[in-house]
């Protein structure tokens, strides 16, 4: 097939939208449902980043993709029991896949909220049991299990998007596309990311990595890879655990990534964990409960009384020094930025929220500047020379 009409493009005033190939047939195959315009931009961009996290790692990989950025991409390393609770994984058999996508969706749950999922290896059950449970747009998988495939399909009244794509599919070496009806042209980029590329030139004082710090620092720099710029992600564990995209400013991108990594880490506390939810309320409104939680609005809904809507038992205020300390607990976080930090203020953030390891361009006027803020914290920094702009 060499096109796929669409309802309508970016917006439903746009019309008419189509995909196509200029030469051959496109790599895709629609199993179910009608994907737009987005998902398609979401899943082919979703779909490269873990094909390349899974030559990168040797690991099944996942991304949870919303508006052409991850909410969360991750490789399959078990879960803890602490993860598995927050993620709520309930009584899945967890597979490695299944495990990737987990932590995917569970890193930003809100942001994740209605995505489209990027899988690496044949979609099996217990990774369709997952994305059973969510809202979901869609996803995109070189293969599906008979059983997945089912699961899938019977999802959002069959109308769920389950998207097969050509997994020896290779783009052509110039891509395009047009804006004001102006077309643009550029080599697509095949930039290969690994420890020699990535990670050999380190410029701190310490120069001690271990190989989880390499792992990590390698799959920020592939997400980045296909993040809206200016964009920079925080990783631990093998999954993104804040990543901020399309920051004019990067300082901004540090900061948004920086609370979604300590809101990610505030869920492991014992006051959350302890949170008791009244009966039959919906995932989504329990995940929206947690945020207000943990962050200031939680004193507005005390005042207002709306927590019986929510809690069956009133939860105590978490205070601000108690998740100052939680989060100081917080370490061995790596951050990846796609172009260099112009000031040290990016590092004293990025060390607030654990990050012990960092992996930039380099190449600011400033770089001695950003490096003494690096040794301050007795961190290691590697410069790679890899820009990695993504619109």
């Amino acid at each position: 097939m060499k096109e796929l009409e669409l309802k309508y493009g970016c917006n439903p005033n746009q019309k008419p939208a189509r995909v196509f190939m200029e030469s051959g047939d496109l790599p895709i195959t629609v199993l179910n449902g009608r994907p737009g315009y987005i998902n398609l931009l979401d899943a082919l961009n979703g779909w490269q980043l873990v094909k390349e996290l899974k030559e990168a790692t040797g690991l099944p990989a996942a991304t949870s993709f919303k508006h052409v950025s991850p909410a969360g991409a991750a490789v399959g390393l078990p879960l803890s029991d602490t993860l598995k609770q927050i993620y709520f994984t309930d009584d899945v058999e967890l597979t490695p896949l299944a495990c990737a996508y987990a932590r995917a969706r569970g890193a930003d749950r809100m942001s994740s909220f209605g995505d489209f999922i990027s899988l690496s290896d044949e979609c099996d059950e217990a990774t369709a049991l997952l994305i059973k449970k969510e809202v979901s747009d869609g996803v995109i998988a070189p293969a599906y299990s008979a059983a997945a495939l089912d699961i899938l399909k019977a999802k959002k009244n069959g109308n769920y998007c389950v998207i097969q794509i050509d997994p020896n599919y290779v783009p052509a070496d110039l891509e395009r596309k047009q804006v004001f009806g102006v077309t643009f042209e550029q080599g697509h980029n095949f930039l290969k990311i690994d420890e020699k590329s990535a990670l050999s030139n380190i410029v701190t004082k310490n120069k001690n990595m271990s190989e989880d710090d390499k792992r990590n620092l390698i799959i920020s720099l592939i997400v980045l890879k296909y993040t809206q710029s200016n964009s920079v992600c925080f990783v631990k564990d093998g999954q993104a655990i804040g990543i901020g995209a399309g920051q004019q400013s990067r300082v901004h991108c540090t900061r948004l990534a920086g609370q979604k990594a300590d809101n990610w880490w505030l869920r492991q506390s014992p006051q959350v964990l302890g949170l008791q939810f009244v009966d039959g309320i919906k995932r989504a409104d329990r995940d929206n409960a947690i945020d207000v939680y943990i962050g200031e609005e939680y004193m507005d809904v005390l005042a207002e009384g709306k927590w019986q809507n929510i809690f069956k038992v009133k939860p105590a205020v978490f205070t601000r020094e108690e998740k100052a300390a939680w989060i100081a607990k917080n370490t061995n976080v790596a951050l990846g930025s796609d172009a260099f930090f112009p000031f040290g203020d990016n590092i004293d953030r990025a060390h607030k929220s654990g990050v012990t390891v960092i992996a930039q361009p380099g190449g600011s006027v400033r770089d001695d500047l950003v490096i003494q803020s690096a040794d301050s914290y007795n961190m290691v920094m590697a410069f790679n020379g890899i820009r990695l702009f993504h619109h």
